[in-house]
């Protein structure tokens, strides 16, 4: 018996990019029927169909926005179908799918294979049923630690069998870089001096955003290491150019938000000014790595100062890192477009790092996402702007949220109408799926322009 992808006529002349977003679509519109189940909504609650719908995207789109409370207004069958729709989300459809072939020892069509390939961006098939294997078992496996971890803090304080349900929900959404949680309505502000549920969270939230290719590598080299086939001071030099720039993007990034949070918010009241100096320092560091697609929140958002509002926009536009859970344009996207920059400036033919060329098609492919992502959240706020009748930075904010799916808000997002809510829905979709997908989706496929060569035009820039 063949696999849906593979029955459908419909799917054979479909892009793999196509099947990707539509997938997402599909699995939005299911969690949305889920929860206008009245087994899903509290007694005393009600749920309408743009409450049931947002609360899906954001879980499938592991955004964190919400316009109802997850703890109070959702009951514990809605809070299941909410956590699994993040797993999902985490994951990916066609991951989920994958399992389900795996599961009823299925053979993976070639077809299948480059779905997976584009979904992970991958440079080839070879490889790619271990490499998903070890996708969910070591993301399985970490949010399973996490919540262990939780445990110790928030069964004495909730008891068994909430504290473990906390501890599960909180692991899964830390690490799929969700933000959304069953602990009260204002996030994790109770525990900004927690360092247990700190640490526990900026972990899941760093491993969940650095992308499972860094993981793969930094195990690979330790384990040669610790078998003695390289020396532990080599572990560095033996990383691909790839993992050595996210690590020092990513730590450069925590240092850079950590500074800035602390400089323009060491004396506000609203956010760090009361706290003791270790607590500044903590919460400036959970601050700044949340603002990289995690929406969890040891601080009042809406108490920010404009410069950190500002500061968290970029930082959200820029997000995590590739094939991980975060979102944004990535990492290594900004990266190719300032190397290229610095290149040029240099007089340099080639864009090299660690001894190896950047090729001018991921150039290419990098200015693709900035400038379709930054011009679609633009679009999208000047859209909120208009119709909602606020303020441009705090409707930047909440865009900017939406779109790098990080779910951080100003205290916008439950007072949102209907049109409001439709641009954050749009927002979020397009920040899980991609900005430049979305383009590709109506896209055709012939590209026969490339074959004829035009002579050089009379053009000026800059």
């Amino acid at each position: 018996m063949k696999s849906v992808y593979e029955n459908s006529e419909i799917s054979k002349h479909m892009t793999s990019t196509q099947i990707i977003l539509l997938g997402f679509i599909v699995a939005i519109i299911v969690g949305a029927g889920l929860l206008m189940l009245p087994a899903a909504t509290v007694k005393g609650e009600t749920t309408t169909f743009s409450t049931a719908l947002f609360t899906s995207t954001t879980s499938i789109c592991v955004t964190g926005l919400v316009v109802v409370d997850t703890f109070s207004h959702w009951t514990l069958f809605g809070q299941i179908i909410i956590l699994v729709l993040i797993q999902i989300g985490g994951f990916g459809v066609i991951t989920i799918y994958s399992m389900l072939m795996m599961a009823l020892r299925r053979k993976f069509s070639l077809r299948t294979r480059i779905l997976i390939q584009d979904y992970y961006n991958l440079d080839s098939i070879k490889g790619l049923i271990k490499f998903l294997k070890k996708v969910v078992k070591g993301s399985l496996l970490v949010e399973a630690i996490g919540a262990l971890f939780y445990m110790i803090r928030f069964i004495p304080e909730f008891g068994l069998f909430k504290g473990i349900w906390a501890s599960i929900f909180n692991a899964v959404s830390a690490f799929c870089n969700a933000g959304m949680d069953v602990l009260g309505s204002n996030s994790l502000m109770n525990y900004y001096n927690d360092y247990l549920i700190n640490i526990v969270t900026i972990t899941l939230i760093i491993l969940g955003g650095i992308g499972y290719v860094v993981w793969f590598d930094v195990i690979y080299v330790t384990k040669k290491a610790f078998s003695r086939k390289i020396s532990f001071r080599n572990i560095w030099r033996r990383l691909n150019e790839h993992t050595k720039v996210v690590v020092l993007l990513t730590l450069g990034l925590i240092v850079f938000g950590t500074v800035t949070t602390l400089v323009f918010e060491w004396d506000n009241p609203a956010t760090i000014g009361n706290m003791s100096l270790p607590n500044k320092i903590m919460a400036s560091i959970f601050q700044s790595v949340t603002y990289r697609t995690a929406g969890f929140a040891t601080i009042a958002q809406d108490g920010l100062k404009s410069t950190s509002c500002i500061v968290g926009c970029i930082l959200m536009f820029i997000g995590g890192s590739p094939v991980g859970t975060a979102g944004g344009v990535k990492t290594m996207t900004v990266f190719v477009i300032a190397l290229n920059a610095f290149a040029f400036i240099r007089n340099r033919n080639e864009n090299v790092i660690y001894g190896k060329r950047v090729s001018y098609n991921l150039i290419n492919k990098a200015t693709a996402i900035i400038t379709f992502s930054l011009t679609f959240t633009m679009m999208l706020t000047i859209l909120l702007i208009h119709f909602e009748n606020i303020s441009a930075l705090d409707a930047a904010y909440e865009v900017f949220s939406a779109t790098g799916t990080v779910g951080l808000s100003r205290s916008i997002t439950s007072n949102l109408d209907l049109i409001g809510r439709a641009i954050i829905i749009v927002g979020m979709y397009a920040g899980r799926i991609g900005t430049l997908s979305m383009a590709l989706f109506f896209a055709t496929s012939h590209s026969d322009q490339n074959d004829i060569k035009y002579s050089k035009g009379k053009f000026i820039v800059g």
